[in-house]
Order: C-alpha cells, then sequence, then structure tokens
C-alpha cells in the first residue's frame, strides 16, 4: 500500500490553476474546509494540504518581500481564538498545543499594511518576537500605538529601546452585568486614557482603530475566528497556515475600499481599489494580484 501522505501530496499537484484558485478563494472568504469541499468538489485532505503548502510559502514570501518598509504610524494588538478547545477545557491527554491562542498583528495606519503577525501566546515573551519581527522589517522611525497591557511595555523598551515614538490607549470598561442578565457582547467602554510612554507622539495618530477593525476583518475573513460557532482549528499549524495566507491575500489581493487615494498624493485624483502592499509607498504599480497570481510569481521582476 503506498504511502498516504503521498497521495494527499499526488492530489494537490494535479490539481489545475483554476482548481488551486477555487479552494483558495473560499478560504480567503470565511468559508470552513468543509463548506470549501462541498462547494469545490476536492477532498477534505486535499483542501488542507493546500492550504499547509500555501500557508509555508505565503509565509515565507512576506517574511523576504515585506523588508525595508516606511512605515510611519502603527497599530498593534491580539486576537484570542482557541486550537482543540478553549483553555478551561484542556486536559492532560490533550495536544501541548491545545487551548488558547493569540494572534498578534501589526498594521500601518496609512497603507492597513500588515507588515508583522505572531500567533502564540499572550506574554511578554510572544509580544518580543512580533514587535522584534516588525523592527526588524522598517526602514526608518515610527509611532507605534497598543492597548494598555503592561506586556507592551518590556517589548517595546527590549527591540526598540529609544528609538520609537510610543503610546498606550488604555479603556476602562463598565463591570460586567450579573450573572441573570449576563450577555455576550461586551460591556460599554467607560473611559479612555492616552499614555504616553517614551518619544515624541503625534497627539492626533494616538489610536487603535484600524488595528481593531483589521480583527473584525479576520473574524469575517477565516471562520475558525468566528466566535460562538462550532468552526475552530483542530492543529496549531493549521491555525498558523491559515493567518499566513489570510494576509497574503489581504496585502497582495484583496481591493481595499479605502485605498482609492495614492498615499501622499496632493491631487484629488481618485484611483482603483488598490491592495495595501501596491497602496503608495511599497511599490509604484497600483494593482490587485489574482488568485492565480498568489499560487505562482506574485510580484513581476520589476518590482
Amino acid at each position: 500500500m503506498s504511502d498516504p501522505s503521498s497521495i494527499m501530496v499526488s492530489m494537490v499537484n494535479r490539481l489545475s490553476t483554476e482548481q488551486r484558485a477555487r479552494i483558495i478563494g473560499c478560504l480567503v472568504e470565511g468559508n470552513t474546509i468543509r463548506a470549501t469541499v462541498r462547494l469545490t468538489g476536492a477532498a477534505k485532505n486535499t483542501v488542507t494540504k493546500l492550504l499547509l503548502d500555501m500557508g509555508e510559502a505565503c509565509s515565507v514570501y512576506q517574511d523576504r518581500t515585506l523588508r525595508n518598509l516606511r512605515c510611519q504610524r502603527v497599530q498593534a494588538d491580539e486576537i484570542w481564538s482557541f486550537v482543540g478547545c478553549k483553555k478551561a477545557n484542556v486536559s492532560p491527554e490533550h495536544d501541548a498545543d491545545w487551548g488558547d491562542a493569540w494572534t498578534f498583528v501589526c498594521i500601518d495606519a496609512d497603507t492597513k499594511l500588515v507588515p508583522s503577525w505572531y500567533v502564540g501566546q499572550r506574554t511578554a515573551e510572544d509580544a518580543y518576537a512580533v514587535l522584534s519581527d516588525l523592527q526588524g522589517r522598517l526602514a526608518s522611525r515610527m509611532q507605534l500605538s497598543t492597548d494598555g497591557h503592561s506586556m507592551y511595555l518590556s517589548a517595546t523598551a527590549d527591540t526598540f529601546g529609544p528609538d520609537l515614538d510610543y503610546a498606550m490607549v488604555v479603556k476602562e470598561f463598565k463591570s460586567q452585568p450579573k450573572p441573570e442578565n449576563t450577555k455576550y457582547s461586551p460591556t460599554d467602554c467607560k473611559s479612555v486614557t492616552i499614555k504616553k510612554v517614551s518619544g515624541s507622539q503625534d497627539p492626533a495618530h494616538i489610536s487603535t482603530s484600524f488595528v481593531e477593525r483589521q480583527n473584525l476583518t479576520i473574524r469575517m475573513s477565516m471562520r475558525r475566528f468566528t466566535r460562538l460557532t462550532n468552526a475552530f482549528s483542530k492543529k496549531l499549524e493549521n491555525l498558523t497556515a491559515a493567518v499566513s495566507l489570510h494576509f497574503m491575500h489581504y496585502n497582495f489581493a484583496r481591493p481595499h475600499q479605502t485605498l482609492t487615494k495614492r498615499y501622499g498624493a496632493k491631487t484629488p485624483r481618485r484611483w482603483p481599489p488598490a491592495s495595501p502592499i501596491t497602496s503608495g509607498r511599497c511599490l509604484r504599480s497600483r494593482y490587485c494580484l489574482s488568485l492565480d497570481q498568489l499560487q505562482t510569481d506574485p510580484l513581476p521582476a520589476s518590482q
């Protein structure tokens, strides 16, 4: 009997570019793996194998491409999900990766580009990992805004040191209602305090609004992040691959309706919706990649 893994590889290799594009299109638009199977007719193992292969390839490509960026204002936050089951339900016989998982996201407030993300835990060590990755991709000093979580204080000091304009947006929420009146939606925000940490910040751009909106995009675009459903990641590698594929599509292929004016342009000319990578700072051309291009050569050699 042949090796099952080799069968899956050969099945993926036999898929045409159009078939792979249909599968990728389903995955990046918020469908589950089983829904993708029903929509495309591909086998479940084929879809999963393609997701893992594309996730690894997208991670390598973006790690190589997103360098020497001229981001001036970056917002960072983390979004919750889980692998296998929630942390409270993890038992000793479960895999070590099961439980809560936190995805750190850093977004450029001007171009909406996401240069860095990291799937891990909500700890100072993982905050350091994502900010260290971000620091290695920037070409100049920038202003950073985060929420009031204390892990960012040590992480920013260890990565950027004094070469950072950093402020926290500390939100205070009303107390939780009594158990009999408990609802799932978060309580109302009672107050917002701006805490300046280091450097010289522009008060007009101390905000976490864009990265919080990105959290909604993540939950809408990746079914495994959707709350109050039975959709979740069974393995950490599947979650990581899905996040990598999502940001490849988000950065390079998804047209953003808010990016219709070239960044820094002084004329009112409006352009067709562009992706963040082509919105003005990173590349000279303005176009969104097709799903076929995501599988082959994402950017022309001239860029």
